[in-house]
């Protein structure tokens, strides 16, 4: 891999076979190790809620645990849901890992419900009234990790203070998301791998937007993609079509439970960089579909951001050109293919650091997917 990129590892904490939650959250750690051992710069875990298939509702806990068995790699989410928290608690719930793993303590935000409608009421009630609160609740959050914030004008502090702050980061998918990071001066993660809108135009609207803060004095981003990773294109491709069986099996499922919980024809719920819909494409450089991504705004009818929640969805055979630009959400191949892409995107996009997510079938053959691009 260029020396100039930086790799990290975006995991679902999916449950993949017959695994239990707790073989997942078990396979989360040993992705985690290997991934530090192997060199890569980050392993993030996403949130979700009362999802079938994965299985971390608590990034925090599960950063704690993994915190303890590894020693340089940074951890951090992606994405803690900010609308169905108090901004306090989550300072706090971040700064203790910060205290307890110094210096490698990411804070990723996202804007979505993490899953469906009756799940979200029941986390944190009107979840759309909460995002429309969402700009008071990012300004909360940076004063409190700025020591600055003030509740009926009373000083109320985030405890313990660690003496290395998280980093802040913002997800999303589009420029809303971007808007945000910049407003707030945090660093900014892209998810290409789901996205609709042209990449390129989003970091840039960031980038020129950008205003230094306690956190951050210049514009910092990542680009999150989805890789597949094999010794040759034929069985990249291969194991991308075993998963796209495996993810129009679950969805078919995944949609009769929607229907029949909420008396409507659609899917319910979305969740910030949840599984893309995406296209096999048998080589890197080929386009998928770009027709599925949702504003990252919040709730419509999809169980995920773009209307999935499995590894590759039921449209995966086919091959679309993308709406969002050159570059296809899944980059599937040998490592050198897509080292090859994640050159051209770091160019395109101006951004020289990536995180990784696999979406496959078996546990086995997402590590060796991982082990392949960083050339182990």
């Amino acid at each position: 891999m260029n020396q100039s990129l930086k790799l990290g590892v975006l995991d679902l904490v999916p449950r993949l076979g017959e695994s239990t939650f707790e073989d997942a959250l078990q396979q989360a750690a040993e992705l985690a190790r290997c991934a530090e051992a192997w060199g890569y710069h980050r392993y993030w875990a996403a949130e979700h809620h009362d999802l079938e298939h994965l299985s971390c509702a608590s990034p925090e806990i599960l950063l704690s645990h993994i915190g303890a068995r590894t020693e340089r790699i940074r951890l951090g989410s992606g994405a803690v849901l900010l609308p169905h928290y108090s901004p306090l608690k989550v300072a706090e719930n971040f700064r203790m890992l910060a205290a307890l793993y110094p210096g490698r303590i990411d804070l990723g935000v996202g804007r979505a419900p993490g899953g469906s409608a009756h799940t979200s009421m029941a986390l944190s009630g009107n979840f759309l009234g909460h995002v429309a609160d969402l700009p008071n609740r990012i300004r909360a959050l940076t004063e409190l990790m700025e020591d600055r914030y003030r509740y009926e004008d009373v000083p109320v502090a985030a405890k313990p203070v660690p003496a290395i702050a998280p980093a802040l980061w913002m997800l999303g998918t589009n420029t809303k998301s971007a808007g945000y990071a910049a407003e707030f001066g945090t660093g900014y993660v892209f998810g290409q791998f789901m996205s609709d809108t042209e990449g390129a135009e989003v970091l840039r609207s960031y980038r020129e937007a950008f205003r230094p803060s306690a956190h951050l004095k210049k514009p910092q981003t990542i680009v999150a993609v989805s890789v597949i990773c094999a010794e040759t294109e034929e069985l990249a491709r291969e194991m991308a079509m075993t998963a796209a069986r495996l993810g129009q099996q679950r969805s078919g499922q995944l949609e009769r439970e929607s229907v029949a919980r909420l008396g409507q024809d659609g899917r319910d719920g979305q969740n910030e960089f949840g599984m893309p819909e995406i296209a096999v494409t048998g080589n890197a450089t080929a386009h998928s579909s770009d027709s599925g991504a949702a504003d990252d705004a919040g709730p419509k009818s999809s169980t995920a951001v773009d209307g999935r929640v499995d590894p590759i969805s039921d449209r995966a055979m086919e091959d679309h050109s993308g709406a969002g630009g050159s570059f296809p959400r899944i980059l599937t191949g040998t490592a050198e293919s897509v080292k090859s892409v994640l050159k051209e995107m770091a160019e395109k996009y101006a951004c020289e650091e990536f995180l990784i997510v696999t979406p496959v079938a078996d546990y086995a053959a997402r590590l060796k997917s991982y082990r392949l691009l960083m050339g182990m």
